[in-house]
């Protein structure tokens, strides 16, 4: 009797560890299938975080993903991180810098990128003034430390132009951006000559140091064609992007509603990138609205890699094609009619950071087109 049952009792362990051994292997491979999930890239043309206009995504070594994009109320700069792209919308958010009270950066603060130059973590962005908001000039912030979410963050000042050079950041200047080539380190910005109502150029210089140029600056590209002058007359947001044997720098076009849309510049890597005769522009928009796809307004866009090392398109767009503006958000000292507030697509919030794959053509020239 007590044999028989010690004989039940093993047989039913062994058939207990049998199944929590199922279990848990079915277990260890949800689990294993919900990590995959997070960590691998998913294409589609949802938004992969709400609300952030002129969206920026910087791989880092660590192998973290660090984001930044223009907060809907322009006022402050916040960064998250996380492994993988899926999991920026819920990753925490922090707020390493807010705007001044008055005088210079105090309204308006607008499309933060963030590098790695040097060692050190910089983040270039633009600002302007309560009493003058238009007056835009870019600014720059460096990180006293390694960890660019807690450690603390100081105002280097105004970007410096080169000592030979009296024309560049005069004027409304914003969208700056950095990039390395042939061991020299680039600047290209936009900037109004003749303020707000004026063109907006993209304008390209060599970096002395982080924060100062060491060239005149020469004119990129200003706007040319009709695509790029609805609403404004505007080449802005930059990017930088480098394959096989070419350069090129994507940049954004016309007012900020539906009618924005991305141009492409290209030149040799080998050629003199400070020489206009060595870039040629598109002749059409390389991005622009589709409304089948409900993305309206696609532009600002930046380069980064998915975990395969594949490049990244991460651009902003709407999901409809009328802008509202949020009175909310709108300085007390834009004394525009209601009415104008309303139908100005810079106050509508709902610009969302979206990607996609970039793919190219037979002759290595990047193709956009939505996922």
């Amino acid at each position: 009797m007590q044999i028989t049952v010690l004989k039940n009792w093993a047989l039913s362990a062994v058939v207990f560890v049998s199944v929590s051994s199922c279990s848990d292997k079915k277990a260890e491979k949800e689990l294993s299938k919900k990590e995959e999930t997070t960590t691998k890239t998913t294409l589609t043309n949802k938004p992969i975080v709400l609300q952030r206009a002129d969206p920026f995504i910087y791989k880092h070594t660590d192998g973290y993903y660090y984001f930044t994009g223009s907060v809907p109320t322009y006022d402050a700069i916040e960064l998250r991180r996380a492994k993988s792209i899926n999991e920026l919308q819920n990753a925490e958010t922090f707020r390493v810098w807010e705007k001044h009270k008055s005088g210079p950066m105090s309204r308006h603060v607008w499309a933060p990128e963030l590098h790695y130059l040097d060692g050190k973590w910089y983040v270039y962005f633009a600002a302007s003034q309560e009493d003058d908001i238009w007056r835009l000039r870019p600014y720059v912030l460096e990180c006293t430390g390694q960890d660019p979410l807690h450690d603390k963050w100081i105002e280097l000042g105004q970007m410096q132009a080169a000592d030979a050079d009296p024309k560049s950041f005069i004027d409304f200047s914003l969208d700056g951006t950095v990039f390395e080539h042939k061991n020299k380190r680039y600047f290209c910005w936009a900037e109004k000559t003749g303020g707000q109502f004026a063109a907006s150029n993209l304008y390209l210089a060599e970096m002395e140091s982080p924060v100062k140029l060491k060239t005149v600056q020469f004119m990129l590209t200003t706007p040319d064609y009709d695509w790029e002058r609805i609403g404004f007359w505007v080449n802005e947001g930059p990017a930088f992007l480098k394959h096989k044997g070419k350069i090129y720098i994507t940049f954004s076009a016309s007012a900020t509603g539906s009618c924005y849309s991305m141009g492409m510049m290209e030149a040799d890597e080998n050629a003199d990138l400070l020489d206009r005769n060595s870039w040629k522009k598109s002749r059409y928009p390389v991005l622009k609205t589709n409304e089948a796809k409900h993305i309206y307004g696609p532009g600002h866009n930046s380069f980064t890699v998915d975990e395969n090392g594949d490049p990244l398109v991460i651009y902003h767009a709407r999901d409809y094609e009328k802008a509202v503006g949020d009175p909310k958000v709108v300085p007390a000292t834009d004394k525009r009619p209601l009415k104008e507030i309303i139908a100005d697509p810079l106050y509508d919030p709902n610009r969302h950071a979206r990607m996609m794959k970039l793919k190219f053509d037979k002759n290595g020239t990047p193709i956009f087109e939505f996922n």
